[in-house]
């Protein structure tokens, strides 16, 4: 690389480091002001019997919709009222059980404030989140959560970037205190995300993916190799379940251990499945979530798992690739 070039890529590359460092100062400058206002702000959403009305203009009405989804996705019924629109018939959405938020860097805007005293008509409580605390809109505030920051991480001080990160985090920090007072759990939050490989880790039982029936591959432990080797290849999972006369499994016969038989022995064909079969192969039980089926079989490194009854019975069989393309992951 030319000298030039390289000096210009470490250019940028500090220039990069800086809008990081000026950001992240401004989270480490937050967290000293997160106090009993914070904490009123949550018992206010908590106790809130409607829903959370967010409101902002511009980058705040960006970082505002985030917040509202991030509320809304961990328990907390959450709107994004666009402060415009709130002026030409939206205010119909905030009811008097209803918490509004309100997001200004400085507590100033037009918009926004024009709003405020209908809210405030309506009886409901104002939470702000701004980074001027002697603002109009602070001033009107129920409660301030105070977003300053002490500059921008645009070298002009006035694109909205460590002061919108800031007001992010709170956002971030109000969803998470009420998640932790609401008690919601993983399950709760899987209620909430069905879609997705998120939510499919949180619901989807092997039950529901695995084959059952007649699609599992399985032999008598009598059965001769011959024919143990067309089940396995009729099956397309590349291996057998081995049961006794009871329909209890007591081994299992892969592809490897076929060909691994094969380089040792020239006459197989007369062989039974037992004298063949990997005995105590590992299972898992009904019920068991995918994901967690997934881990094992990661963690033995093997490539199919077979389902079984309290009784030791095969009830279903899964391929690592198929759990893969039903989206676990």
């Amino acid at each position: 690389m030319k000298d030039h070039k390289k000096n210009e890529y470490d250019s940028i590359i500090e220039k990069g480091k800086d809008v990081i460092r000026k950001e992240a100062q401004a989270i480490f400058d937050l967290e000293k002001r997160i106090d009993d206002n914070f904490a009123r702000a949550v018992d206010i959403i908590y106790n809130c019997k409607g829903r959370v009305i967010i409101s902002g203009m511009g980058k705040s009405g960006i970082i505002g919709r985030k917040i509202a989804a991030t509320l809304t996705s961990t328990g907390t019924a959450t709107l994004f009222l666009h402060p415009a629109e709130g002026m030409h018939g939206d205010l119909g959405l905030v009811h008097k059980d209803d918490v509004v938020i309100c997001i200004s860097k400085s507590g100033h805007t037009h918009e926004l404030f024009q709003l405020v005293p209908l809210i405030k008509r309506i009886g409901v409580p104002i939470i702000s989140i701004t980074g001027n605390r002697r603002s109009r809109l602070a001033e009107r505030s129920d409660v301030i959560l105070d977003a300053s920051v002490n500059e921008e991480a645009c070298p002009n001080n006035l694109a909205p970037t460590s002061s919108t990160t800031v007001a992010l985090v709170l956002g971030d920090a109000l969803a998470v205190a009420l998640l932790d007072k609401r008690n919601f759990r993983s399950e709760d939050f899987a209620l909430l995300h069905p879609g997705g490989s998120l939510g499919k880790q949180l619901t989807q039982k092997i039950d529901d993916i695995m084959f059952t029936g007649d699609k599992i591959p399985v032999v008598p432990e009598n059965m001769e190799l011959e024919k143990v080797i067309f089940e396995i290849t009729s099956k397309r999972f590349g291996s057998t379940c081995v049961i006794d006369k009871d329909k209890s499994l007591v081994g299992i016969i892969t592809d490897g251990d076929i060909r691994r038989l094969l380089e040792k022995k020239k006459n197989i064909w007369q062989l039974k499945a037992k004298e063949v079969m990997s005995s105590n192969p590992k299972t898992v039980p009904l019920g068991i979530m995918a994901v967690d089926a997934l881990k094992i079989m990661t963690d033995f490194s093997i490539m199919q798992v077979i389902i079984v009854d309290e009784k030791n019975i095969p009830r279903g069989i899964i391929h690592l690739h198929d759990i893969l393309e039903a989206g676990i992951l």
